[in-house]
């Protein structure tokens, strides 16, 4: 199993940067993937950018202003926001997909609260 923990969520300003931090713990070998989703109030949780093997992918609305990353060791996973805008507010979890004995599973962190004032 894995386990994840976040931090770094907190109130900034419009235009200032945040970086969220995503620590795990457990079968770390076993995972395939780690992402960062977030759900604003009212809304459905929606990917914000993933990473598996290096690559990367972003959803459009942060392109150019959030970074994906992970340390070597693959224990910790980063989401560096720059240039926040009020409708990044949400809630951010960290998630990771890992191995078992017969199929995928996915693991979520506790979430993490970023409210962007304007």
């Amino acid at each position: 199993q894995v386990q994840l923990v976040e931090s770094g969520g907190g109130l900034v300003q419009a235009g200032g940067s945040l970086r969220l931090t995503c620590t795990a713990s457990g079968s770390i070998s076993s995972i395939n993937s780690m992402a960062w989703y977030r759900q604003a109030p009212g809304k459905q949780r929606e990917l914000v950018a993933g990473i598996r093997s290096g690559t990367t992918n972003y959803a459009d609305s942060v392109k150019g202003r959030f970074t994906i990353s992970r340390d070597n060791d693959k224990t910790t996973m980063y989401l560096q926001m720059n240039s926040l805008r009020p409708e990044d507010t949400a809630v951010y979890y960290c998630n990771a997909e890992y191995r078992t004995t017969w199929y995928p599973q996915n693991s979520w962190g506790q979430g993490t609260q970023v409210t962007v004032s304007s």
